[in-house]
């Protein structure tokens, strides 16, 4: 039973008339109880949620209560998921290997790479197909992170063994595929990280150069020379860092779902993390990890999957709709300095963006030669503003306009109604200071502005990724409910004339 499946038990069938003073008794018998909570459900029979201090105590009472009988009820006990557990997702080791190593780690009729699967207790999955005739072939390993280890090492021997019979002299490296949004975290503080696993492990470790990347290869290749031992210790602990960094993103996604209501986050290709979110119908075999957001993956093979990875959803990822959803325009505002890289050669990095994310997004002129920022204007649905900016955030962190000490913080500019600009402010304050709580972000309502043609008047919000994003959300949300006010007030004007005949 793995660490997921842990403190938390589930009864049912338990009779509806039991008293709680009864349940509590008889669950105390088995350990220390942090916490019962009464399932809603449509059984006429009661289902409770259980939580135990240690696992152990779980394990006792579900072994004691199986089958437990009260007066003509049976109970039926079962574990249910913790999600306040370290969750141990589906984190994948990614290898990638000399295309001459591949038939010898598949073996005669693949009897070698099935030895692998069943000693490891892993799923290894070999993309032969991938990049023809490119020297390198990528293996992505499932299995608990002991058990890629273990096969990690099986291969590095069996490409070791192959290479000493067809005379092969060098060592082979290890090469270790990250998506770029975890490297960083790897890497450390001026590098302290990575020096660290060398010192320790005592191999030599270079990282693929950041020009290699594109919006449609986010990863980047770890290289580790050293001996079959070396590297066998050097691949744990990168694997700790980049699983540690992967776990934080999935806590901060999940954050991110909750507080943003109506987001289709499935939808969505990539995230400021450079973490993609895939609905269940592309991952492979239908594997969803347990905890994970539905059909989460950022592993998948290269091509096959590639335009729902890290390109636009394909059209089975986004739910249909029968409105369109509001366009919205959004002024985000980024160093002089960055714009170059933003629009990348002859233009085509803002157009890959642009059509990655669905939106319209085009730099405004310089007001003068020497403005320290410039305006980028975004023009798109919530979901491809989500994306447009998420891209625009992570561009400036791999192209190091801000250092590795420093989260990428911008402005960002929205028209809201001036009618509803009090609203945003709230009485005294009170919800603008509410908004900054809640998101971190700070919000910012100039006073004295004329408002323009429209009727609208600027809000800045200045912050990171998540926290900006979550205060535009709120902000329109705040819009809505006055636009429906408005409405509901106009209409009942309407109807009065219509009574006094």
């Amino acid at each position: 039973m793995s660490d997921v499946w842990s403190r938390k038990i589930q009864i049912r069938n338990i009779p509806p008339h039991l008293q709680w003073e009864v349940l509590d008794g008889l669950l105390a018998q088995y350990g220390t109880v942090e916490n019962v909570e009464q399932v809603n459900t449509d059984t006429e029979t009661a289902v409770v949620n259980v939580t135990y201090a240690t696992k152990e105590e779980a394990k006792v009472a579900i072994e004691k209560l199986t089958g437990h009988q009260f007066e003509d009820y049976s109970f039926k006990v079962s574990y249910i998921m913790d999600m306040d557990a370290a969750p141990q997702h589906d984190f994948p080791l990614r290898m990638l290997v000399p295309t001459q190593f591949v038939g010898a780690i598949i073996g005669k009729e693949g009897l070698t790479i099935k030895n692998v699967t069943k000693q490891t207790q892993s799923k290894v999955d070999i993309h032969r197909k991938e990049n023809a005739g490119a020297a390198e072939k990528p293996i992505t390993i499932h299995s608990t992170p002991e058990g890629c280890s273990s096969a990690c090492r099986m291969l590095l021997d069996i490409m070791q063994k192959e290479a000493n019979e067809t005379k092969t002299t060098e060592d082979i490296p290890l090469k270790i595929l990250a998506h770029n949004s975890l490297v960083g975290r790897l890497i450390g503080k001026e590098g302290r990280n990575l020096k660290k696993i060398e010192e320790e492990t005592g191999t030599k470790i270079t990282i693929s150069s950041l020009q290699d990347l594109t919006i449609y290869n986010p990863e980047r290749t770890i290289t580790v020379k050293g001996s079959l031992e070396a590297c066998c210790k050097a691949e744990v602990e990168i694997m700790k860092k980049l699983r540690e960094a992967y776990e934080n993103d999935i806590a901060a996604i999940n954050q991110q779902a909750n507080l943003i209501p109506g987001l289709n986050l499935s939808a969505l290709g990539i995230f400021s993390s450079g973490l993609p979110v895939l609905p269940p119908a592309a991952g492979p075999h239908g594997a969803v990890p347990p905890v994970a957001p539905a059909g989460y993956n950022p592993f998948l093979s290269h091509s096959s999957h590639l335009s729902g990875l890290y390109g636009v959803p394909p059209a089975s990822a986004i739910p249909h709709q029968h409105s369109a959803p509001e366009q919205e325009v959004v002024y985000l505002f980024i160093p002089t300095q960055a714009v170059g890289a933003l629009i990348g050669k002859k233009g085509q990095h803002i157009k890959q963006l642009a059509h990655f994310a669905g939106a319209s997004i085009k730099i405004a002129p310089a007001e003068s030669p020497d403005v320290t920022e410039r305006m980028v204007i975004i023009t798109g649905t919530p979901e491809a503003q989500f994306k447009a900016q998420g891209r625009i955030f992570g561009k400036l962190k791999e192209e190091n306009f801000f250092s590795a000490k420093e989260e990428v913080k911008l402005e960002t500019h929205i028209k809201v109604p001036s009618t509803a600009a009090g609203r945003v402010i709230g009485k005294g304050g009170k919800t603008v200071n509410e908004l900054q709580n809640l998101t971190s972000a700070e919000v910012i309502v100039p006073r004295d502005q004329t408002p323009d043609e429209n009727d609208e008047v600027f809000v800045k919000i200045s912050g990171h990724f998540f926290a900006s994003q979550t205060a535009q959300r709120k902000i329109r949300e705040i819009i809505q409910q006055v636009k429906q006010q408005e409405q509901k007030h106009q209409q009942g004007a309407a109807v009065v004339p219509h009574h006094s005949k």
